[in-house]
């Protein structure tokens, strides 16, 4: 088969990104051809990388397209263009609702996107949500053919050596939190951040707070998560903003705990990589999150403060909770296992060609 790749743009770190380059490696191990393009890349994936404007060059009727579609984009064209199958992988957009007061045009984009997403209804052979409940969003909009193509992730990737030197001055005895993810207003770090407060001042003093994700762009949430780092002047917060993968893998080596409050999820990438990093996990249930956790890691109902303390506290002391959740964790994780993903995604492209 010819199977070709479309997304908006390729940069390291990001799960769409990661995703389309394990479909494109998945493809060439079956001996398939197969190209990612996308209107903007990061120069250190240049060579998985060509220009949407160079797409006709490679257009044919039995070539099968795959459009990764998470924003209104410009190469959404390419897509109409294209004589072959097509079909799309639904990512989610977030509701614009959540950036009114930090970012009006990723609003507009966000408004913008989730009206063009109604424009492919009838120009689309088969949409894939990447989760369930990113499908029943396809079904309502009216496409005829939806399918679940959880996100194909490499999870392997993370069995590497962390940096040295950012393990180095992680090596204390403080228990540590981590949330990985970007850091804008439908995560809701200001709800981690006012939880922290109250944990660590009247549970645990001797704790810390990693928030590891990019900021850029929302330097407006960002000031106000700093302004409440300082109003309740909390210690140990770090937000170091995008890091480099082996200080990443350091963060989930050392982390005693995972935290998500997040509001929106169409998927949740983070919640399975600290499955296989053996971490608890704790998330609020919103979106997508119960779905991806696949009945792994403890789900909470509720954001009382209170209550999530007492479960930190619980997994902190009990050693054979710990153990039971970190079980479940590993059990849940065997739906996304590389080799079942790999076989949905074929199974999934034999739909595709009709």
């Amino acid at each position: 088969m010819i199977v070709h790749q479309l997304l908006t743009s390729l940069v390291p770190g990001d799960a769409i990104s990661n995703e389309a380059l394990t479909i494109r490696r998945i493809l060439l191990e079956e001996g398939h051809e197969s190209r990612i393009f996308g209107y903007y890349h990061h120069a250190s994936l240049a060579s998985h990388f060509t220009h949407y404007s160079q797409f006709p060059l490679y257009a044919a009727p039995e070539a099968l397209l795959l459009y990764h579609f998470s924003i209104g984009s410009p190469v959404s064209k390419i897509y109409f263009q294209s004589p072959g199958r097509k079909g799309m992988i639904y990512h989610n957009i977030t509701p614009h609702a959540f950036f009114l007061d930090y970012h009006r045009i990723l609003a507009k984009e966000c408004y913008k996107g989730r009206k063009e997403l109604e424009t492919f209804v009838k120009r689309t052979d088969l949409a894939l949500g990447d989760s369930e409940y990113n499908r029943r969003e396809l079904e309502e909009l009216g496409f005829p053919k939806t399918g679940v193509l959880p996100i194909v992730a490499d999870f392997s990737l993370f069995d590497t050596e962390p940096n040295p030197v950012t393990e180095r001055l992680l090596k204390d005895d403080k228990f540590t939190l981590l949330f990985v993810g970007r850091i804008i207003p439908n995560k809701k770090i200001d709800d981690l951040l006012r939880l922290f407060a109250v944990y660590q001042k009247y549970y645990n003093p001797n704790s810390r707070l990693i928030l590891a994700g990019e900021y850029r762009g929302f330097e407006r949430y960002l000031a106000e998560i700093q302004q409440i780092v300082g109003r309740y002047d909390l210690k140990e917060v770090w937000i170091p903003g995008h890091v480099p993968f082996d200080d990443l893998v350091a963060y989930y080596r050392r982390a005693d705990l995972y935290l998500s409050l997040s509001e929106h999820e169409g998927f949740g990438v983070p919640l399975l990589e600290a499955f296989h990093n053996k971490i608890p996990v704790i998330a609020y249930d919103a979106a997508a999150v119960a779905e991806t956790m696949n009945g792994g890691g403890l789900l909470i109902k509720s954001k009382d403060p209170e209550r999530i303390c007492g479960l930190i506290e619980a997994l902190r002391n009990d050693p054979s909770l710990r153990k039971r959740v970190v079980q479940g964790e590993e059990k849940a994780l065997e739906k996304y296992r590389y080799h079942n993903i790999r076989s949905l995604l074929l199974d999934h492209l034999e739909r595709l060609k009709g």
